[in-house]
């Protein structure tokens, strides 16, 4: 029955093109400027009701970045998307920036985007605030469904090592910042390195939202899944790609039922704004109309991912708690946190996150024991919910700028470790940055209370 509930979802997608064409041709036609009932209240709300419908029922391909351009140092210049690595299932893009890496050297930060459904593109806001101040790149996931079932599998073990080579391949001078999902396969991946005394391990690890302890501060999604067990995940959510996708026959965790859960979970907040819009199309508020469209179109783009990573990554992380307990595996090796010593840590959190609750990132604190304390950073953001962690005005005005402030003290102090030599070179330049000892007083001193 596998096959035919994915097939059942592409023939009702089908089946609704005509209808979408129909809405969409009605609202052209209430909106030309030369019929007088578009001027209507009447006109615009068909125009709205049309416009609603096509885009409730319309598949959303993926989204671009869109960051033609940035500032750097008060001059605009122009940013190209490069892939500098690839493999099967992902690529790393970097942003590259039109500047003299001669005259202007910022440090460089690999985002491992969520493998959660959405797009790498969800970090668009993320990528563009620190593209003014750093030398950017971003993991970009394949989705699984344009996989074919000859290039094999891909797993939560394929995803570490994937990590391990990404550091591998921008070097050493690298800082990685994990988002959400992605936080337990970046610190298993750097606690693998840091076990082999491999010279690539990065300078530091910013983990943001992440699930690395999910008994702390439990939401409802980790209740669920501890409750229910992989069988059912198993059972309910795995499904096989259907023709004519390239994946024919993968097993998959589709993104439309993903979607579904995540629209579930806040379905009025949905019915809400999607009311909203309407109305602001009636009005004729175009504007506020924009954002909702900007909003929806990069929430409604959706990816299926392996089952073999879903499956795994849900009994590991949520059910099992392998991590926290000191028994995850990779490739039949421990992922021993105690191993990390020479990366800096920063774990980022938001005060309303009901996905990952407070504390299930900090966790990772408490659990890299042989981190020095000078390196270590952690920050809970006053009246955000999950995104607000990675995104918006209090992102960019209260994190991120705490973000840089640690990279650039870690990467002062990865220089004096990984070079004794340049140890008067780092020290002339100490003055002007706080230490990351004083940066995690500072951090504490504004954490909120969690009473």
């Amino acid at each position: 029955m596998q096959l035919p509930f994915y097939m059942w979802y592409e023939t009702a997608h089908a089946m609704l093109g005509p209808a979408r064409a129909l809405a969409d041709t009605t609202k052209w036609i209430y909106q030309n400027p030369v019929n007088p009932l578009g001027k209507t209240t009447f006109g615009r709300a068909v125009a709205a009701a049309c416009e609603l419908f096509e885009r409730s029922t319309r598949r959303y391909g993926k989204p671009a970045f869109d960051l033609p351009t940035t500032s750097v140092n008060g001059v605009r210049v122009p940013v190209t998307e490069r892939v500098v690595w690839e493999k099967t299932f992902c690529r790393v893009i970097h942003f590259d920036r039109a500047i003299d890496r001669n005259k202007v050297r910022q440090p460089k930060i690999l985002m491992v985007a969520p493998m959660s459904g959405h797009y790498a593109t969800l970090l668009r806001g993320t990528v563009e605030t620190f593209l003014p101040t750093h030398e950017v790149y971003i993991t970009d996931w394949v989705d699984a469904r344009l996989v074919p079932l000859s290039e094999g599998r891909f797993d939560l073990d394929d995803y570490i090592d994937y990590v391990i080579e990404m550091c591998r391949e921008l070097g050493p001078d690298l800082h990685v910042m994990a988002v959400c999902q992605p936080s337990v396969p970046v610190i298993a991946a750097i606690a693998r390195m840091e076990a082999m005394n491999d010279p690539s391990v990065p300078y530091s690890m910013t983990l943001m939202g992440g699930p690395i302890d999910t008994r702390r501060s439990p939401t409802e999604v980790n209740k669920v899944a501890e409750k229910r067990g992989i069988d059912w995940f198993r059972r309910h959510c795995i499904v096989k790609v259907p023709l004519p996708n390239p994946g024919f026959m993968r097993d998959v965790y589709p993104g439309f039922l993903q979607l579904s859960g995540f629209m579930a979970m806040n379905i009025d907040r949905h019915i809400s704004a999607h009311g909203e819009m309407f109305n602001h199309l009636v009005e004729g508020d175009g504007d506020s109309a924009e954002k909702h469209r900007e909003f929806y179109d990069e929430y409604m783009a959706v990816m299926d991912l392996t089952a073999e990573f879903y499956l795994q990554t849900v009994d590991v992380v949520f059910v099992k708690h392998l991590l926290p307990k000191g028994e995850m595996m990779h490739r039949d090796q421990p992922v021993d946190l105690t191993a990390i010593r020479r990366c800096a840590l920063m774990t980022v959190e938001g005060e309303r996150d009901d996905i990952s609750g407070v504390g299930q990132t900090e966790a990772a604190q408490d659990l890299c024991i042989n981190i020095p304390n000078d390196m270590r950073v952690h920050w809970v953001q006053p009246k955000v919910g999950h995104y607000g962690v990675f995104n918006g005005s209090r992102f960019r005005a209260d994190i991120a700028p705490r973000i840089s402030d640690f990279m650039a003290n870690a990467e002062i102090e990865g220089g004096r470790r990984k070079a004794p030599a340049a140890r008067k070179a780092a020290d002339a330049g100490a003055g002007t940055v706080v230490s990351l000892a004083a940066t995690g007083r500072r951090a504490a001193a504004r954490k909120p209370s969690k009473d």
